[in-house]
């Protein structure tokens, strides 16, 4: 298989995870895409790249932004305001990143990022477990799942994010 041909089942691949994820599961999506845009970002000033970290750092302000416009605030309340100051408060670290080159504070976000991951996906579980619902977690980065992506996540939505 050549590269066009590899890249295009790949998309394929990816866009059906999408189109079949549940709202949790696109959570998850989300927050790997922010995080390995950030990683880019990172490898790429590391490179003196400045125009791939350039796209790298505005993909995940587009992540950061979905989560934003996803946030259910005023379902929320206290919870869901605080996630989102903590969604502005990335979005800033990265177009202060991208106008200073700075990698440190594209690493500060994606610590958070990853952060936040491990916490929605500890909490999905959990409602999983206690629901007695199993569905596979997604995970961007290849097609197999390991035995720590073989956990369960509830179908149906959360309250905070969305």
């Amino acid at each position: 298989m050549d590269s066009k041909n590899a890249q295009n089942a790949q998309t394929v691949y990816l866009a059906n995870k999408v189109n079949t994820a549940s709202r949790e599961q696109l959570l998850l999506i989300t927050y790997d895409i922010g995080i390995k845009s950030c990683k880019g970002a990172e490898n790429a000033l590391g490179a003196g790249v400045f125009d791939e970290a350039n796209k790298n750092i505005q993909k995940a302000q587009d992540v950061l932004r979905e989560l934003m416009v996803t946030l259910r605030v005023e379902e929320g309340g206290e919870v869901a305001q605080n996630l989102m100051r903590l969604y502005d408060f990335m979005y800033l670290m990265l177009v202060e990143a991208n106008v200073g080159k700075d990698r440190e504070k594209i690493s500060i976000v994606r610590g958070m990022l990853e952060e936040l991951r491990t916490t929605w996906e500890e909490v999905i579980v959990k409602l999983a477990e206690e629901a007695g619902i199993e569905k596979p977690v997604p995970h961007l980065q290849g097609a197999s799942a390991t035995k720590e992506e073989a956990r369960a996540v509830p179908v149906g939505g959360l309250n905070i994010a969305g």
